[in-house]
């Protein structure tokens, strides 16, 4: 990566045209070593526009990441968090599983961009510069993994308390990992465990949430989405998205370290996109089970009432379709 290719990118920041002279000038280099450094930012897939005689300028203003934004949004929830901001990672979950020996309890790994990011069942997660939040925040449990069942749903919670927090009433919850508007994908989720059966463990909770896609990334992902930019009117800022985000996943894995999602159960179960209605599983062996969903159990897992009548299903590599 060109060392000077993001800070270039935050002077770009602002949607504005900037000269490459004046570019050039402001880091004191070459016209030549600013041309050099956009080479780069296009080989990430970050669209600059360049016109004669204009300059440089990105399709359109975008808010980057600022430490000392979200420290200001955590508030007194700063001083229990680690919060390391890059400006791009191929992964904020690989980069934690790959530290997770060194890595401290309540660690938040945020990137301005994540050109190799990750869902469940192998799928890439697509993002780009200003179009998504992505971050993974690291938490070590006493219990062991056998006792987290139902983490990825008792993280869903706290999305939508953030999402309601910001006026965006619309959300639902899709078991086990995603949120909807008008069902449509808004943000997923993908937990990572290391550790014993019987503990201590540790989880990597990484979360995707679309702020603004544009119709280019959006034709590379393979189900309906949204974003924030679609689903209200004023933008959100994602410094105070993901100090929100952290505040309330705090609360929350508090609640679940004492009660696990049994005590968050309830609270899911008010937000869920496909109560009572009549879906498809597709399941890992390639065969369709269509049944009436009928709630979630305090482990997390899914009840379905079926053909062969009711039904509990874990989510491993299940995948959940509505009709």
């Amino acid at each position: 990566m060109n060392a000077l290719t993001f800070p270039i990118l935050r002077l770009l920041a602002d949607g504005k045209f900037h000269s490459g002279e004046e570019i050039a000038r402001h880091f004191s280099v070459s016209r030549t070593t600013v041309w050099n450094a956009l080479q780069h930012a296009e080989q990430m897939d970050i669209e600059v526009f360049s016109v004669q005689g204009r300059g440089y300028k990105l399709p359109q203003p975008v808010t980057l990441l600022d430490e000392q934004s979200i420290l200001n949004t955590l508030d007194k929830y700063g001083a229990s968090l680690h919060l390391e901001v890059h400006d791009h990672l191929a992964s904020t979950n690989s980069y934690l599983m790959q530290n997770i020996s060194v890595a401290k309890h309540a660690t938040c790994v945020a990137a301005n961009l994540q050109t190799s990011g990750r869902g469940r069942r192998g799928r890439s997660w697509h993002a780009g510069l200003g179009a998504s939040l992505t971050f993974s925040l690291l938490w070590r449990f006493q219990c062991g993994a056998s006792a987290l069942s139902g983490l990825s749903l008792a993280t869903g919670v706290a999305l939508i308390r953030s999402l309601h927090e910001l006026g965006i009433t619309g959300s639902q919850l899709k078991w086990p990992n995603d949120v909807l508007i008008n069902q449509q994908k808004l943000a997923g989720i993908l937990i990572e465990l290391q550790g014993d059966m019987e503990g201590p463990s540790t989880a990597v909770i990484g979360m995707g949430i679309n702020l603004n896609l544009p119709d280019s990334l959006k034709q590379q992902i393979d189900q309906p989405v949204t974003d924030l930019a679609s689903a209200i009117n004023s933008e959100i800022n994602p410094n105070q998205l993901l100090g929100t985000l952290l505040k309330h996943l705090t609360d929350v894995l508090a609640v679940f370290e004492q009660g696990g999602f049994a005590a968050l159960r309830e609270e899911w179960s008010q937000h869920h996109a496909y109560h009572e209605q009549t879906v498809r599983m597709l399941m890992p062996d390639g065969r369709e089970i269509h049944g009436i969903v009928q709630d979630v159990a305090e482990d997390g897992s899914l009840l379905i009432t079926t053909a062969d009548g009711l039904q509990r299903f874990m989510s491993g590599e299940i995948s959940l379709r509505g009709l």
